[in-house]
């Protein structure tokens, strides 16, 4: 079933997601080479714990973990590992979800651990921009299929694939609730969205093809072919004036290039800007 939450559920949403966002800003520079991804996961749990929410991935079906940690060739679901040390070159997708007050928000970045090649950062912009194309999709009246075709034209058209076997979703009062929210579709198809819905958009861009293969772990999806990696995600309202993104970070230097001032998005960055 599918919920339309009202301007003050979205408020206390948006509480949670700025949570989320004031610790991605810190693991901007904890993220760095000589980390494991164990420690990574530790200080995510510690810093939601602090502020008063609830790490909600810990236990969700089992999972034992505050975060995921994907590296490298490591699609979604990496599992965080005191001996996995990050090493100069790298990539490291960090995914957690949390609550405060029963109110719960989801959100993913990718960071470059330490120098990584043109490639590899052209890898990371593309799927960056890709989810906020997405985004711009999220608009009342609009359907479903439009997110997905908005990412995966633009995926395509750089050289670059999108996941299909992992989707977004909606969110509240559940971490994972209807509709689903692919990456990749046709235009015009598909539910179509409503004020007061309230998603996640996060793509899942790989260098190479776009079928994963599952670890023995049963959760760790990994690319087919070795390739890397990346993956962006917010949680976000739609409201009548447009999407609002509820876990926006404050800008990273180089963003601007993107263009992303040009998209018809409320960024709702954090009040300190």
């Amino acid at each position: 079933m599918i919920t339309l939450k009202s301007e003050r559920e979205i408020e206390a949403m948006d509480r949670a997601g700025s949570i989320i966002a004031m610790i991605f800003e810190e693991l901007r520079d904890v993220v760095k080479p000589g980390i494991t991804t164990g420690e990574i996961d530790q200080y995510v749990e510690r810093r939601i714990r602090e502020e008063g929410a609830i790490p909600e991935e810990v236990g969700f079906e089992g999972y034992p973990y505050a975060t995921c940690t994907s590296t490298n060739d490591e699609i979604c679901h990496g599992f965080p590992d005191r001996k996995r040390v990050l090493k100069a070159g790298d990539i490291c997708s960090v995914d957690t979800v949390l609550s405060i007050d029963g109110f719960f928000t989801d959100s993913c970045t990718t960071f470059a651990v330490g120098e990584i090649d043109p490639e590899t950062q052209r890898l990371l912009d593309v799927t960056k921009k890709a989810m906020y194309l997405g985004i711009e999709q999220c608009v009342a009246g609009n359907r479903i299929g439009d997110i997905g075709a908005a990412i995966q034209e633009y995926v395509e058209a750089e050289g670059f694939s999108v996941v299909r076997e992992f989707v977004g979703h909606g969110i509240q009062p559940t971490m994972h609730e209807e509709p689903a929210v692919p990456h990749y579709g046709t235009a015009g198809r598909g539910l179509r969205l409503k004020n007061g819905m309230t998603l996640t958009v996060e793509p899942m861009v790989n260098v190479g093809a776009w079928k994963s293969k599952m670890d023995d772990n049963g959760w760790t999806a990994r690319t087919i072919d070795g390739s890397l990696s990346a993956q962006y995600e917010h949680t976000l309202a739609i409201t009548p004036d447009g999407p609002k993104i509820l876990t926006m970070q404050s800008p990273v230097p180089g963003e601007d290039a993107l263009g992303l001032d040009q998209l018809k998005i409320n960024y709702n960055y954090p009040k300190s800007n």
